[in-house]
């Protein structure tokens, strides 16, 4: 029993650098500069981390990917808010089922982007000192929420076709 709970762990841990850093290459190198910043596509590999290992490793996979590409892109001053900000999308999911497109993480998807679109813009108000600049960057964010959202679904369906989640909980038995 020891002996599985060890493996299991072990299991969680190397998947969530797996995929942070996953998480790190889609938000720093597939990416769209805007005025305020950039779109990515990231927050997909972080709603497709919530959905495949228990919470507290989605929100590490989460704020590490993110967190290290603000800090490597040189953007420092939003390691933290990000961090903050990605792992409560990832929150938001829920590992517990047996495939990673479900009811619960459909519905998960509109307050995920909701958090990020909201805590960016609280962030930047926090930063800046500005509610107008802020705005500004409101509609960028709900594309790169509504892109994030539209590669998890696509990722999962295909990964929930292939019965990867059965196999990844079938391993760590």
């Amino acid at each position: 029993m020891e002996r599985k709970k060890s493996q299991e762990h072990l299991r969680n841990i190397v998947l969530t650098a797996v995929l942070a850093a996953m998480v790190y290459v889609l938000t720093a190198f597939v990416k769209i500069p805007t005025p305020q910043g950039y779109i990515h596509i990231g927050d997909g590999i972080i709603y497709l981390a919530a959905a495949l290992l228990p919470t507290p490793y989605a929100m590490a996979a989460g704020a590490i990917g993110a967190g290290m590409s603000d800090y490597l892109s040189g953007y420092a001053m939003w390691v933290l808010p990000t961090m903050i900000i990605k792992a409560l999308s990832a929150s938001l999911f829920t590992a517990s089922r047996p495939t990673v497109i479900n009811r619960h993480n459909g519905i998960a998807l509109l307050p995920a982007v909701t958090v990020s679109v909201v805590g960016y813009y609280f962030a930047s108000v926090i930063l800046y000192g500005d509610w107008g600049a802020a705005l500004a960057a409101v509609p960028t964010n709900c594309i790169q929420g509504t892109a994030s959202a539209a590669l998890f679904f696509c990722l999962g369906l295909s990964l929930d076709r292939l019965g990867l989640k059965k196999r990844l909980l079938a391993s760590a038995c």
